[in-house]
């Protein structure tokens, strides 16, 4: 057992540790070429926090490391394969939107196909939503395709916007991969953990670079397009983890995994709706931007919302230990949004001075620094999400 349990760590250390130096070093090749190629985000919107010109690399880097690695070090199996082209595909198109700032329908299209490509080439879907009804085994049937799809796309715009802070994106993505592994190992399913396990390298390698430090006051290289695909990377290992038949995980504990986000996508959709904008209409109301503008630090954000993640994906999976029905998951997720909702009916500004890029991006500055600085003039020019 002890021999076994070294040879397992030994593994997970391969495994993890190639994508992170992978990664790392193909941030730090690529972000002299992002520079040439104008694959820069500038602080010229209102919207943006940041001060400083910074490479879009993170995605490039994170994808193409995890293909390398997965090829390399895990067995090609379909599902995998339907990853790697899903994510090559919304790489490609992610990268023209960073450098010409395609129309967020062409976005959508982009990733209904990357899901339609999970299903079809990969056969990753959602085909049972457990008991959630009251009832045992429920399948979708002829709705499998449509529930896919539209999970896929919610999860990936769930972690697309919450790409607003430096390390948010890809902390929260670095949580749900982590407690996703926790429960394909509780499950027995140790080719999904393998495949988790690399995931999380990828991930903790950008996070080096887009995470703040003493010795990093800022993030050096950001997502760009590429969190896009973090998200898709979430929906296809959910999609593994729950829908496997011989290690099956509930469905119900999905969403608890990667609840912050989600619910905040969630009530941004419905608030644009009733406000007559498209869902993908941008704005400063996010709930990092609301936290900007209580006077909390990048990090703290940071912290604050991965712990509560954390929080909420632990009681999720102890409830369910405890044979709560099933039913009563997408009661208490319905009910965390709708509170949600209601707590922030206040809406913030457009787009607040904390966001703005006029606030230098660095609140760990002094309140009185702050306040010293000019208000942001209100913009009215409509934006999009994507």
């Amino acid at each position: 057992m002890h021999e076994a349990w070294l040879q397992l760590t030994r593994e997970g250390f391969l495994i993890a540790g190639a994508p992170f130096l992978a990664t790392v070093f193909l941030i730090m090749l690529l972000r002299p070429l992002a520079v040439r190629l104008q694959l820069v985000d500038h602080p010229s919107s209102a919207r943006k926090i940041h001060s400083d010109p910074t490479p879009r690399v993170g995605g490039a880097a994170t994808t193409l490391a995890g293909l390398a690695c997965g090829a390399c070090l895990l067995p090609w199996t379909p599902d995998l394969k339907a990853l790697a082209v899903a994510s090559l595909l919304m790489l490609v198109v992610g990268t023209l939107d960073d450098r010409y700032d395609l129309n967020w329908r062409i976005r959508i299209i982009a990733q209904t196909a990357a899901a339609l490509i999970l299903f079809l080439l990969g056969g990753v879907k959602v085909e049972s939503i457990g008991n959630v009804l009251g009832f045992p085994g429920h399948q979708l049937g002829v709705l499998s395709l449509p529930f896919t799809v539209l999970a896929t796309v919610g999860v990936t715009n769930a972690v697309n916007w919450a790409d607003g802070v430096d390390g948010l994106a890809g902390s929260l993505t670095l949580a749900a991969l982590a407690m996703l592994t926790a429960a394909a190992i509780y499950a027995g399913n140790t080719p999904l953990v393998s495949d988790l396990v690399l995931m999380g390298g990828c991930v903790a390698g950008f996070l080096a670079f887009n995470l703040r430090f003493p010795w990093q006051r800022r993030a050096s290289a950001f997502l760009g397009g590429g969190a896009e695909i973090l998200g898709l990377w979430i929906a296809w290992a959910a999609f593994r983890l729950t829908q496997t038949p011989g290690h099956p995980v509930t469905p119900v504990l999905a969403p608890f995994l990667i609840a912050p986000p989600v619910i905040d996508c969630l009530v941004l959709i419905v608030r644009r709706l009733r406000a007559g904008h498209s869902p993908f209409y941008a704005d400063g109301d996010h709930l990092h931007h609301r936290l900007l503008k209580l006077g909390m630090s990048h990090t703290g954000i940071v912290a604050a919302l991965t712990g509560l993640s954390f929080a909420i994906g632990f009681a999720a999976a102890t409830a369910r230990r405890a044979h709560v029905p099933e039913p009563v998951f997408p009661a208490v997720f319905l009910a965390a949004t709708v509170g949600y909702l209601l707590a922030t009916r206040k809406r913030t500004d457009p787009f607040p001075e904390a966001a703005a890029r006029g606030a230098k991006a660095d609140l760990g500055r002094s309140a009185a620094e702050r306040a010293s600085e000019p208000a942001l003039a209100k913009v009215t020019v409509e934006r999009t999400e994507l």
